[in-house]
């Protein structure tokens, strides 16, 4: 079949050796924010086995030299992910995102002995189902010979219509729905990151774009825009960032990943479309291919984080401490277990004691008898 031969060579042809950097960037960001997880959980039980825990306030884990090694490690990791945008396009750079968690969930099962269970094992297989599925039919890099040929890009009345209605969006929830809703919605924080996550990954690559071409002896650093692009990265990132912290610290990880990985990457692939225009250059087969990698990797993604803290029925050797593991996200404070999830009225409800009634056994026992199943009852009410 030497059409089908054909097709194939044309298509390993078709792919640029800047969507080739890319890859290998996105890859290895992929990687070391993955390892940097279990580097710096290592150092966070080693520095708490001598001194305060960061989870109780503690700080000594900032003196422990296997903490700092993993905060490089992502670091290098960020870095690499800034500088894959700067050659291949968000549809390429963005859903590469989840190979981390992949890696993070693999490294964990083989040296923090954090068990991974079957159906984690075939969401890991679905990620890289989908990523590879994009990564053969993603889009070439749009030639950029210039920063005002972004700003363009980002001044056309598509994408400021986009931008307009994001930003106005991020504000009526900050204003209106963050300080009502905020302890009790898991969308709200989430929405806010996403919305404004979008808007930063496009400055990112218009300041890395800026930056290859500066470095290839074309300085961008005197245009203003490269500037304005500078600035509108801090400010997304940092309320990117404080945001998602409020996110993390009051709902269950497990339910913050992927609902945040799946709207901040839906609305990075929709800002890149509209801004530089990706699918334009593309058929519909392709596009189409496009979408069925990227809901692969929803899915292996929602998997993942679904089944990672799920201990196997069928293992003998599992005890009551392993089935602490299934409990929604919680801190120990002495006494037993607080849900971080639950709003703080409703804990407070949760901790006050039920009102006994006058009864017999309660009276002489200090129980509430509603407590106890009713065929209990009945035995206590025969007995006497």
């Amino acid at each position: 079949m030497p059409g089908s031969g054909g097709s194939w060579r044309d298509a390993y042809k078709g792919m640029s050796s800047d969507n080739i950097k890319g890859l290998v960037l996105a890859l290895s960001s992929s990687l070391f924010i993955g390892a940097s997880f279990i580097v710096k959980k290592k150092g966070l039980k080693k520095a708490g086995a001598s001194g305060l825990r960061a989870g109780s306030g503690g700080y000594s884990y900032l003196v422990e030299p296997l903490w700092w090694i993993g905060m490089i490690t992502m670091i290098v990791g960020e870095i690499a992910n800034f500088a894959a945008y700067a050659f291949a396009p968000a549809i390429l750079v963005t859903p590469l995102g989840a190979l981390s968690i992949i890696i993070s969930a693999a490294l964990a099962h083989i040296i923090l002995r954090e068990k991974l269970h079957t159906f984690g094992i075939l969401g890991c297989v679905l990620c890289v189902v989908g990523s590879i599925t994009i990564v053969l039919h993603a889009p070439q890099e749009r030639e950029i010979d210039s920063v005002i040929e972004v700003w363009n890009l980002a001044t056309e009345p598509a994408f400021v219509f986009y931008a307009a209605s994001v930003v106005g969006l991020a504000f009526v929830l900050i204003v209106q729905f963050v300080p009502q809703y905020g302890q009790t919605h898991v969308m709200v924080y989430i929405g806010v990151c996403s919305l404004v996550g979008s808007l930063s990954v496009m400055s990112v690559k218009a300041l890395g774009i800026a930056l290859k071409l500066t470095f290839s002896g074309m300085n961008q650093l005197v245009y203003p825009q490269t500037w304005v692009f500078t600035l509108i990265v801090l400010t997304c990132v940092i309320t990117q960032m404080n945001y998602l912290n409020k996110a993390l610290d009051t709902f269950n990880t497990a339910v913050v990943s992927p609902i945040y990985y799946v709207m901040f990457t839906s609305l990075t692939i929709l800002a890149s479309v509209i801004m530089f225009k990706d699918w334009d250059r593309q058929t519909g087969t392709q596009i189409v291919t496009e979408i069925c990698g990227f809901i692969t990797i929803l899915s292996g993604t929602f998997l993942l984080h679904k089944t990672k803290d799920m201990v196997d029925a069928s293992n003998p050797g599992s005890s009551s401490g392993s089935l602490l593991l299934c409990l929604p996200k919680h801190i120990e404070d002495g006494k037993g277990f607080k849900q971080e999830g639950i709003p703080s009225r409703r804990q407070e409800s949760a901790k006050s004691p039920r009102p006994l009634r006058h009864s017999k056994h309660g009276e002489e026992d200090g129980f509430d008898p509603e407590a106890v199943p009713l065929r209990h009852q009945e035995a206590s009410r025969s007995s006497s």
